[in-house]
């Protein structure tokens, strides 16, 4: 795809600085939010499903826009692009730290998630605009990389901080001065440029998937609570599938479909999309719940459960960069089958809790999982660059970013039903043989549905407290231990599909993966080309002007 651009190598610092800077915050709120869910529970009397909805608010746009932000930054131009997705994420974080209920912070996240999307599709084909020259792209996109690397690192602990010093509302304040500066350097130093030849916008396919992506979430978060065959969930099953029906139909007859079906017929591809997709549902998403047991199961405040992330985000942070390293070394399947592998041994190591476990009993498979993750988050892009031919490589790694966020909201969605489900199935039972409690169970068990954990005792005469503080632990541990099983069971089975998808013949490593070894984030040239961003002239004959 030829391209158009404006290039001023006096600002290729600064777009490199900015754009580093964008993708470090809108990933870092992600993670953030994990060890922060329990004061905003306090703070606005939130149950587990309005605690999910804050997660999948923001991760939603991330999953069902990127590819439609992609090509609006072809067309109308990236630098415009970046500096709304900055404008819009600014005033989203504002309105969460301002929010007062979890319907407006809902509302906010999702505004904080659209600013996040057209920020990160516009991310690489700045880079690539800015650094055209194969070498020094190199160098940027290892930048890129780290920065994605420690926003995942330093998320639970800075979130922890926060918590606990000046408050919640300061994970999402603390970043607004910051995009706010960037947003005004942004007019300043960033040089735009355009395609040539932009696809056209699937709006019509944008609204079906989002749509459809909502719905079926709000069935699988609310099933527990409305009942699993209410006429709600039932009716948001029912919608919900058939606009994602609807969109699979879009995509195979649009003109210019967001997302090309034939890839799907490349099994190679599909191992990737997979192994992305299952790690962040099995590990990444039950995060957030493993920091509701960390603090109102075991009773830490919100640094010291930050602390105790410490050894899977550092994990993750060593096991990236080896595995760029040896990414050429190897066939692609074998990196993301050992990536899934590891994340179902992994999540299965940490199973076995009850209400005796400290947390240290989660520690190994931390390491293990974080591994699995550092692992896949450097191959999978890469991966499916060498899976498919150099014309797909834009949509492809597009692809893989968008199935990335929707395994984090679909697992955030299910393990959490999983969660609410045996939490109050186990405490059920305990109350029924206790009769001293037997009064208040409803009031217990709706407690604990909402994830109060062992704050349910504090409200418990003084003679019974410290019976219900073990019932709470026991029911919120057994809740956790089946959530990590189910997790186990979504890697494992995966991972298996994945060895099988990719074990035949087929694109493993693609030849021009040859030259992108030396991109540590896992990232070839030719997908910086496919996305929008120059090649050298002489490689593509696109035509540089200076600004």
């Amino acid at each position: 795809m030829a391209t158009t651009v404006a290039v001023g190598r006096s600002h290729r610092g600064w777009t490199l600085a900015l754009v580093c800077t964008a993708v470090f915050v809108l990933l870092m709120n992600v993670t953030i939010v994990a060890v922060a869910l329990t004061s905003i529970q306090d703070a606005m009397d939130a149950n587990l499903s309005d605690l999910t909805w804050v997660v999948n608010a923001y991760t939603l746009p991330l999953a069902g826009l990127v590819l439609t932000a992609a090509t609006l930054g072809d067309r109308i131009g990236r630098r415009k692009v970046f500096q709304a997705g900055m404008a819009i994420f600014t005033l989203g974080s504002l309105a969460c730290a301002l929010a007062n209920n979890t319907l407006t912070l809902d509302i906010a996240r999702a505004v904080q998630g659209i600013g996040g999307t057209l920020l990160f599709a516009m991310t690489l084909p700045l880079i690539g605009a800015a650094f055209p020259e194969p070498r020094a792209r190199a160098g940027a996109i290892g930048a890129y990389g780290a920065s994605i690397a420690a926003a995942t690192a330093i998320g639970p602990l800075l979130g922890g901080v926060l918590v606990d010093g000046p408050g919640w509302r300061w994970i999402f304040l603390v970043t607004v001065p910051v995009t706010a500066v960037a947003f005004v350097l942004g007019f300043r130093y960033l040089d735009e440029s355009r395609a040539e030849n932009p696809r056209a916008s699937d709006w019509i396919g944008t609204v079906l998937l989002v749509g459809g992506l909502v719905l079926a979430l709000f069935g699988l978060i609310q099933g527990n609570s409305d009942g699993w065959g209410s006429t709600r969930i039932l009716a948001c099953f029912t919608v919900g599938g058939a606009l994602l029906a609807g969109f699979v139909v879009r995509q195979a007859t649009a003109a210019s479909p967001m997302l090309e079906l034939r890839l799907f017929k490349n099994r190679h591809f599909v191992g990737v999309i997979l192994a992305s997709f299952g790690v962040e549902a099995a590990l990444v998403s039950s995060l957030n719940y493993l920091a509701v047991y960390v603090q109102n199961g075991l009773g830490y405040d919100a640094v010291e459960a930050g602390l105790r992330f410490l050894p899977l985000t550092l994990a993750a942070f060593v096991a990236a960069p080896l595995a760029a390293r040896v990414a050429h070394k190897l066939p692609d399947r074998w990196l993301i089958a050992i990536a899934m592998v590891l994340v179902a041994i992994g999540a299965w190591t940490m199973t076995g809790i009850d209400g005796s476990s400290s947390w240290t009993h989660l520690v190994p498979g931390f390491i293990i999982g974080g591994i699995g993750l550092g692992v896949i988050s450097s191959s999978a892009s890469s991966a499916s660059l060498n899976a498919v031919a150099p014309s797909d490589a834009g949509m492809a790694t597009g692809a893989v970013n968008t199935f990335r966020r929707l395994g984090t909201a679909v697992g955030v969605a299910v393990l959490g039903a999983v969660f609410e489900h045996r939490v109050v199935s186990d405490a059920g039972d305990r109350l029924a043989a206790n009769p001293d409690m037997k009064a208040h169970s409803h009031e217990i068990t709706e407690a604990l549905r909402a994830g109060a954990g062992t704050k349910v005792a504090e409200a418990a005469p003084p003679q019974g407290r410290g019976a219900l503080h073990d019932l709470a632990q026991a029911a919120t541990a057994a809740g956790v231990d089946l959530m990590l099983v189910a997790g186990g069971v979504l890697a494992a089975g995966l991972a298996v599909v994945v060895l099988v998808l990719m074990a035949g013949k087929g694109k493993g490593r693609a030849p021009q993966a040859a030259t992108a070894t030396s991109v540590p984030a896992g990232l070839a040239p030719t997908a910086l080309q496919e996305v929008g961003a120059p090649a050298p002239a002489h490689e593509s004959g696109t035509a540089v002007s200076p600004r």
